[in-house]
């Protein structure tokens, strides 16, 4: 038979110019013509075997009785099959799943260019969405796995205090201390902690004032001693309120892993530094020098402010939207990272040798990334037509790149503030009164929805890896 085709063969295979196929129980007759009109494909190829090898590699059995070819595939797609090699084009019904249909249109070597201009709009999107969505839920997947975490993890730090000497009592303090808004006393200590961070951001802004800058006796200026009162006040209850927090924690190792409890630790100890430095340097004249790292610590006073992140539920959310939108802020830093790139060379090229303020390519990077953030201080400005209409470019290109992921940046703050709100309310919920009588009131199906959710998105994502693999294997089984 070497030489010969198969439908070259005796009616062994081919009878009347037909074949029979059955595809999971699915029998039709073809006839050759139709199936040679695309030799490229599975069935196509099939007519062009020369031996019983070579069409047992094209399909999964051959019953040399019935004169019958056989393929294990989906007998409910087939039907799409055939109507393709009657028309030479492919349509896709709304309730199928484009990624079965996708392999099994790959398995029969049909390319997904014959897709019908009626359904190939609706089939790409389909096939894309879902990458789509597991870019855009799977923060929110993972932020609502972590709103259970923590309120699970908040009621097992409650229920330590049960057993320990006077573990009601400080139960209620740990609660007042870290969760303002739990009580009328955690209200009051919310509001006064906050009036102390404002205060203390304030006189420290004024002391900057000439108005208020008292000369010392080498006629140095130096802080006004009204504004040290403060500051001294200031520190104290900073460092009360911090102790306060760790002796009631419920664990004493994990409070430093609190990223507000690591916020008032920085607040005080550059105060404590900037005192040990000061005494040094009074004892010891000829280190004088480390009078300069006592002034550089004392502009940290102005992380401060990050402290009313722990009053504040739009901080908290602030903060947990840059932590789940890391995709999106890299994405912004490589475009405008791409754009500057791109834009200052192409300044440099034309502005070189006009102007001063562009004469190398670092002060062009500065000039363009002034203009794509569209900021324009003004303080390098190309003087050239050419150069003008590469600012022009750069500034359009600048608006395009911000606004891109401005929309779902805010889109996540939305759901993070809204989750923030939830977790607020759940930990107010709780009742630890006379000891752990209720539970807050967390949804543990959906908790356990949401793990497997990720799980089976796990297993459908390996599944989808490798679609190629996938039809090898059903070909060679």
């Amino acid at each position: 038979m070497t030489g010969q085709s198969l439908w070259d063969l005796s009616e062994a295979n081919v009878e009347d110019g037909e074949i029979r196929i059955n595809v999971g129980g699915f029998k039709k007759r073809l006839r050759s013509h139709t199936l040679l009109r695309f030799p490229e494909t599975r069935l196509g190829r099939l007519l062009l075997c020369h031996s019983r090898e070579a069409i047992l590699e094209l399909c999964d059995d051959y019953d040399d009785v019935q004169r019958e070819f056989y393929f294990d595939r989906n007998p409910e797609l087939f039907p799409y099959v055939l109507h393709f090699y009657h028309t030479g084009k492919l349509h896709v019904m709304a309730e199928l799943c484009v990624f079965s249909f996708s392999q099994e249109i790959e398995y029969w070597g049909i390319n997904e260019f014959f897709i019908d201009s009626c359904c190939s709009y609706s089939y790409h999107g389909r096939k894309v969405e879902p990458e789509q969505e597991k870019w855009d839920e799977q923060s929110d997947q993972e932020s609502t796995t972590s709103s259970f975490d923590e309120i699970l993890a908040f009621y097992n730090d409650a229920s330590k205090f049960d057993g320990q000497p006077l573990g009601n009592f400080r139960r209620q303090l740990w609660l007042a201390l870290d969760n303002p808004g739990y009580s009328v006393l955690s209200r009051v200590f919310s509001v006064l902690s906050i009036l102390v961070v404002l205060g203390s951001i304030i006189t420290m802004c004024l002391n900057s004032l000439p108005d208020f800058q008292i000369p010392d006796s080498q006629g140095s200026p130096g802080e006004d001693p009204r504004f040290e009162i403060v500051e001294h006040f200031g520190i104290a209850w900073f460092t009360f309120e911090l102790m306060a927090r760790f002796a009631v924690a419920p664990d004493f190792l994990k409070f430093f892993r609190n990223a507000l409890n690591l916020i008032d630790l920085i607040s005080i100890v550059p105060f404590y530094i900037t005192l040990v430095v000061n005494l040094v340097v009074e004892s010891t004249p000829t280190l004088a020098n480390l009078g300069r790292v006592a002034q550089v610590l004392r502009l940290m006073r102005i992380f401060r402010i990050l402290k009313l992140a722990r009053h504040s539920t739009g901080l908290r959310s602030l903060g947990a939207t840059l932590k789940y939108s890391y995709k999106e802020v890299g994405l912004l830093l490589l475009y405008l990272s791409v754009g500057i790139s791109i834009f200052s060379v192409v300044a440099y090229t034309i502005e070189k040798e006009e102007n001063e303020g562009l004469a190398t390519i670092p002060a062009c990077w500065w000039w363009a990334t002034v203009s794509m953030t569209t900021v324009g201080y003004g303080d390098v400005v190309p003087g050239t037509t050419a150069g003008k209409l590469t600012a022009s470019a750069c500034i359009l290109a600048g608006i395009l790149v911000v606004v891109l992921p401005i929309t779902l940046i805010f889109n996540k703050f939305s759901h993070f503030y809204r989750r923030q709100k939830q977790l607020e309310s759940a930990m107010r919920s709780c009742d630890f009164g006379d000891g752990m009588k209720e539970v807050p009131s967390v949804n543990l199906r959906d908790y356990y929805a949401h793990k497997v959710k990720s799980l089976m998105a796990s297993l459908t994502n390996m599944s989808r890896s490798s679609p190629s693999e996938l039809s090898l294997n059903d070909s060679l089984h």
